[in-house]
């Protein structure tokens, strides 16, 4: 099942009472965009869902009364009341196996895990249930269940907090993994993951939550799970990439002499494995760009589909950029283990170059 199939019981609610008029999000009766950061753009996505269907609920520690702990539920508790807007105990199992109960009867509930990093206690949960109902029931049950937890470094924080996790969950079949890289893409991806009958984990990178701004529509939408978007065109050579590694991949094409496509997947489960052999049919060269470990990354997914869809198009071996198969080190040394444009630029470079 596609990320555009929805479920045929997702409907929105007409009247949500008072909770339309205090929900943190923006005067819905003007429908030009207004500048947002990533992490406003998550909360008004949230506002959004939760105007929309009054089956979404918002769970995780310190979602409510402190607003999480970067801010992106903060005034949701004041909108939506102790009823729909959650705290939790610090236990992610607990938060993730509630969750699924939840989705099971009914709700559509958005769960925060404060960092990948701290996903693992509740990654039974994850694989073990919410990824196997549909098929375990035979299709009577779903879960329409999203898990949203920050993701990556950048902020120098102590261990488990700047993990790149995404691939334990790309290899997990019933998952659907989604990573925005701009506070456009935030919105309308959170709201395909909360409208989506399966479970999706969404992974927002923490060192973008205020990096940038961008012109945010201020009404409802939502982005289609499964489709990558090229941000910068090119003819020379393809590069993939996703969340933070989209603008340091960004800033390296624009520093070199050389005519390359970005392609930011956005998606991860499932993958545009079209627009990723489209993308090489026309330059004959690829590169793949994230910060997690280089082993069994996505980017050897990605490296393989090229296999499969585009050999005879290729003139130069696949590309990896990426951060080191160790864990994320502590302090300054975190900036050498995650792309930086520097070393991205000189990773393209070999790639146009060979």
């Amino acid at each position: 099942m596609s990320g555009a199939d929805v479920d045929p019981d997702d409907r929105g609610s007409e009247d949500v009472g008072e909770a339309a008029e205090r929900a943190p999000t923006h005067d819905r009766d003007d429908a030009d965009a207004e500048e947002l950061t990533l992490v406003e753009a998550v909360r008004d996505g949230l506002a959004a869902e939760m105007l929309r269907n009054d089956r979404v609920v918002v769970l995780g520690e310190d979602v409510a009364e402190n607003g999480g702990v970067f801010r992106t539920t903060d005034g949701l508790l004041e909108a939506f009341g102790s009823d729909r807007v959650i705290d939790t105990p610090l236990a992610e199992s607990g938060i993730v196996g509630a969750a699924i109960g939840l989705a099971t009867h009914g709700l559509r509930p958005v769960a925060e895990v404060q960092f990948s990093g701290f996903v693992y206690p509740a990654f039974d949960q994850l694989v073990s249930h919410a990824a196997r109902l549909r098929t375990r029931t035979r299709g009577d049950l779903t879960c329409p269940l999203v898990v949203r937890a920050p993701y990556g470094g950048g902020i120098r924080a102590p261990e488990h907090h700047s993990e790149s996790p995404e691939a334990f969950f790309v290899h997990q079949p019933g998952l659907k993994v989604v990573v925005p890289s701009t506070p456009r893409d935030a919105k309308g991806l959170l709201a395909g993951a909360v409208r989506d009958p399966d479970p999706v984990i969404v992974l927002e990178p923490k060192r973008m939550y205020r990096a940038t701004n961008e012109r945010v529509p201020a009404e409802p939408y939502a982005v289609d799970l499964g489709e990558a978007a090229v941000r910068r065109e090119g003819t020379e050579l393809s590069v993939f990439t996703y969340g933070a590694t989209v603008e340091s991949t960004l800033i390296a094409a624009d520093d070199l002499d050389a005519d390359v496509e970005v392609v930011d997947l956005r998606s991860l489960s499932p993958l545009d494995r079209e627009t990723i052999a489209a993308s090489v049919r026309k330059t004959g060269r690829a590169a793949v760009v994230h910060e997690a470990p280089r082993t069994a990354g996505v980017g050897a997914e990605i490296a393989a589909t090229i296999q499969e869809e585009a050999l005879l198009y290729q003139e130069a071996p696949v590309e990896r950029i990426t951060g080191f198969d160790t864990p994320v080190p502590l302090g300054e040394a975190e900036d050498y283990h995650i792309p930086a444009a520097l070393r991205v630029r000189e990773g393209l470079r070999e790639a146009v170059e060979f």
